[in-house]
This record gives C-alpha cells, sequence and structure tokens, in this order.
C-alpha cells in the first residue's frame, strides 16, 4: 500500500470535517417530556372505604371458579402492584395493589384504578378520602348548604349534652362539614407533595381528573337527611369545583345498592334522591350516575339469609361482612370499582 500523498492526507481530512458538520447540522429530536398526572379522587363513606375481606379475596383468587376474575390483578402466584397507578388513603400510600381498603380489605379503588390505570398512558394518582359513618346532611354538608334551621341544632344541643353537658352551641354548629373540610385538606395537602406520591415525577403538573363518590347509607337511613339529599349533594358537587378550582371536574356517583333488586320503599326512595342530582340540567354531561345494585352478590346473600353463623364455612367462601356493606363481597367491590372507572372514562369523552 503506498503512503499517503500531503494532497491526499488534505482530502481525507476535509471529508472527516465536512462529515463531522453534516451530523452537527441534523436536527436534534428531544424526547417528549411527561404529560401531567392524572389524578382521581375517591371520596365517601365506609363502602368507599372497602370492606371485603383479604382472607376472601385469597381464597376465591385460588379457585377455579372465581379465580379469572382476580386475573388481571396477580402477576404468577402473587399479587400485583402498578407502577404506573399510586394511590394516597390517609395513612397509607404505594403503588395500587389489594389492601387498600379498610385494614386488610379491598374496595372499589382496585377496580377503579386497574380500568383508568389502563386507559390513560401517563401516570394516575387516586387520593382516597373516606370514613365510615359519614352523612352530607352533616359531616360532608359543604358552605352553600348552609346549617339547617336553629330548631334542630338546639335539638342536637339537648342530645349531646345528656352525653357531654360541656357542649357548645358552637361544636354543633362546627360539627357540620367538618369531614368536607377534611376531604379538601387531604386532597389539597397531598398535591401540594404530589413528588412523594407519585415515582418518577419530574415536575410535570397534574390535571385533576374527576371525582368518584360513593356513600349514602348514613342519609339513607334518616328521612329528614333523604329529604334534603338532592339539594345538599348538588350543593357539594358545585363547592367541590369551586374549592379545587376545577369548574369542569367529572363527577361519578355510585348509587345506593344494598340489597340489589329487593330494595326497600325506604332505600329506593333514597336511589331516587341520588339520580335527581345527575337529572340537574347544570349536570348534564359532566354528573354521571353509576346503578350499584346490579352487583348484588346473590350467592352472598343466600348464604346471609340461612344464617351465615350457622354456615360458616359455606359463608366464608362467598361473604366477609353485614349487607350495608355489601355483604363483604370482593367480586362486588371489584364490579363497582371497574364500573366507577368506565363511566368516569365516558364522561371525561373516552370509551
Amino acid at each position: 500500500m503506498s503512503p499517503l500523498t500531503p494532497l491526499r492526507i488534505i482530502m481525507t481530512t476535509a471529508r472527516l470535517v465536512l462529515f463531522v458538520i453534516t451530523l452537527l447540522s441534523l436536527p436534534v429530536f428531544a424526547a417528549d417530556p411527561p404529560k401531567p398526572v392524572k389524578v382521581f379522587i375517591l371520596a365517601g363513606q365506609s363502602n368507599m372505604e372497602g370492606k371485603a375481606k383479604m382472607t376472601l379475596v385469597d381464597y376465591q383468587a385460588g379457585r377455579p371458579a372465581t379465580r379469572d376474575l382476580y386475573a388481571p390483578f396477580r402477576k404468577g402466584d402473587q399479587w400485583a402492584s402498578r407502577g404506573d397507578v399510586s394511590i394516597k388513603f390517609l395513612d397509607r400510600k404505594g403503588p395500587l395493589t389489594v389492601g387498600f381498603g379498610s385494614p386488610k380489605c379491598i374496595g372499589p379503588e382496585l377496580g377503579f384504578g386497574w380500568v383508568v390505570g389502563d386507559k390513560y398512558d401517563q401516570p394516575v394518582l387516586l387520593i382516597k378520602t373516606a370514613w365510615g359513618g359519614r352523612s352530607v346532611y352533616r359531616d360532608f354538608r359543604s358552605p352553600s348548604a348552609g346549617l339547617p334551621p336553629q330548631a334542630v341544632l338546639d335539638k342536637q344541643l339537648e342530645n349531646a349534652k345528656k352525653r357531654k353537658p360541656a357542649t357548645t352551641i358552637d361544636e354543633i354548629k362546627a360539627s357540620y362539614g367538618a369531614t368536607y373540610r377534611a376531604m379538601l385538606e387531604e386532597v389539597t395537602t397531598t398535591l401540594k407533595d404530589i413528588k412523594a406520591h407519585v415515582p418518577g415525577y419530574a415536575d410535570q403538573g397534574y390535571e385533576l381528573a374527576g371525582l368518584a363518590w360513593f356513600q349514602g347509607w348514613n342519609d339513607m337511613i334518616d328521612d329528614a337527611a333523604t329529604a334534603e339529599h338532592t339539594v345538599n349533594l348538588a350543593h357539594m358537587i358545585r363547592d367541590i369545583r369551586r374549592d379545587l378550582k376545577s369548574p369542569n371536574l367529572p363527577f361519578v356517583i355510585g348509587q345506593m345498592g344494598v340489597d340489589g333488586a329487593g330494595a326497600s320503599p325506604k332505600t329506593k326512595r333514597f336511589k331516587d334522591a341520588q339520580a335527581a342530582v345527575a337529572d340537574l340540567p347544570e349536570f348534564k354531561g359532566n354528573v354521571a350516575l353509576v346503578k350499584t345494585d346490579v352487583f348484588w352478590d346473590t350467592d352472598a346473600e343466600a348464604v346471609f339469609k340461612k344464617g351465615w353463623k350457622e354456615n360458616v364455612e359455606a359463608w366464608n367462601k362467598v361473604g366477609s361482612d353485614f349487607p350495608y356493606h355489601y355483604l363483604g363481597s370482593p367480586k362486588t367491590m371489584i364490579a363497582i370499582g371497574r364500573a366507577l372507572g368506565e363511566s368516569m372514562i365516558e364522561l371525561r369523552g373516552g370509551k
């Protein structure tokens, strides 16, 4: 091979320089910035907490007749967790998996989180704010509803003094809306520190994507609360949107479904009061109602009615709580969660 001549060296060097210049002049495509986190609020009372016990969930997940229901939530013989869906439920948080209902239970969050997690290609955060034994009439009563008549407050003060003589009228008044305020505080505090709740958060921001509401028992058992429920829940929806600065926040109501098709006239009156909220003209297209009675577990009901204590072996295969907690049926909780999630997606214009 002949040695390079000065002319060939110059030509080779020129080609290399031209090649480098060409590379440097090519456009550089940056990676797409991360999308905002989709934030969903799950709010209500004990049935939003979820009372389907993990002992029953584990049992049914291993049975041929029911294992297919749980297959999406499992990885091999273990429960799966989702890296793309995080949950914050009061003092608990982490990637979504089983066990985020009441302690050692599941609730609607499991089915809901799987549905929205599969739908969106960005991180999802579920903020669950649920407390048992709360009413819209009193605990979740929002500012626009105001206080009930003075006669009602005076009667409550009289009753409270029988248990605690030092009770004041101001304490009675402060109890109205206390849980509403706690709900807002939980949401705003979590969002202020969202980086601590969403792995890999890169300051991409978030979108308040919707609120799923599942509550009713304490209003249903009180005739006065049932009579006011449509008005009070409508006030609450408006006030949540105002206070969270999200005027178009999609809102899905899980309608009372206890006792399934065999609901009492009292329960039916309350269900009608809930349905009337979604029928208000201002809420058309931004508030949806999900019927939960269709997910009532008739197998669990049959054993409960025969006497769960007398048939405990059969009961432990289908139920784990009382009828007002949907018999503690995991199948029911998962189905309700999925239905709430699907309704939310539809309300947001998806399928």
